[in-house]
Parts: C-alpha cells; sequence; structure tokens
C-alpha cells in the first residue's frame, strides 16, 4: 500500500471516521471513470480540486460534485479572491498527493476546505483515497465535518 494511502487511512482514524479504502482495477482519475468504477451516479463523486488565490496565493481545496465545473469567474464573490489551477508541483509538495489522487484527508498541511453544497443531497458520496485508483465512500456530512468545509453554491 503506498505512503499516500496509508496517510489517508491514518487521517481518518485519527478523527474516528471508519472508512474502507477500495483499490479499483481500473483508474478513477475522472468523475466518469469514478462513477463507473464506484457503480453510483457522477453527482456522488467527489472531485478534489486544488485551486491558488490569486491575490494570496494561498491554496483552496475545492470539493465539488462530479455533475458540477467550477466557473472560475465567479470564484472571487464566493472566496474573497480570484482563484487559478495550483501549479501540480506544489499540489504535491503541500497536500502529499498528485493530481489525479488528492484526497480531501490526509493532506501534509492545512489548506482551507471548500464543499459544493448539493453533495448534501447524496446519502455517499465517494472520495479520492491518495491514488488515481483509490477511493472510499463517506456521507457528505461527516465529510464536511472532518475537512471543515465552509459551503459554496457551484451553480
Amino acid at each position: 500500500m503506498s505512503k499516500s494511502i496509508k496517510r489517508v487511512e491514518a487521517a481518518a482514524l485519527a478523527v474516528n471516521l471508519k472508512v474502507k479504502i477500495e483499490r479499483m482495477p481500473e483508474s478513477t482519475r475522472t468523475a466518469a471513470d469514478a462513477a463507473e468504477a464506484c457503480d453510483c451516479s457522477i453527482g456522488q463523486i467527489v472531485k478534489s480540486m486544488i485551486f491558488e488565490g490569486s491575490d494570496t496565493g494561498s491554496l483552496k481545496l475545492l470539493l465539488v460534485s462530479g455533475a458540477h465545473d467550477v466557473d472560475l469567474t465567479r470564484a472571487k464573490k464566493f472566496f474573497g479572491e480570484p482563484l487559478q489551477r495550483a501549479d501540480p508541483k506544489r499540489v504535491r509538495t503541500e497536500t502529499g498527493f498528485a493530481i489525479g489522487g488528492v484526497s480531501p484527508i490526509g493532506h501534509k498541511s492545512e489548506i482551507e476546505t471548500w464543499m459544493d453544497a448539493e453533495l448534501l443531497n447524496y446519502e455517499v458520496v465517494w472520495v479520492a483515497a491518495g491514488a488515481p485508483n483509490a477511493v472510499f465512500s463517506v456521507s457528505p456530512s461527516s465529510l464536511r465535518q472532518v475537512t471543515k468545509a465552509e459551503l459554496f453554491q457551484v451553480g
């Protein structure tokens, strides 16, 4: 098992979040791939998207339904500053995860986290678990609690 997946397991254990990390035979790098592998709707897939604040340079983790895209032209309204895609090397250095396997928990450093409010409409959602083919399911309310995520409306 990779160090990244072990870090996700340890982070879940530290906050009493019971998860079963599943390794999929194929990549779950895209929301469509993940939905097929997890046998769920694309809306139940949580995309862990890392952006950088254009003014502050701070990283922000956006937990977004697989059914949605983030409109960066509206970012300042929600996040207080414009956002831009974060550099993949910086994402790996500060989170410990490569893009495509970024988990909402287990980061190497604290990251401001925001959650698509639409995710709360599902009983269960699926998130990356530290590798492109590793996932776990969780209730959206538990996910919000353990990540200390603020809610935002994507649509």
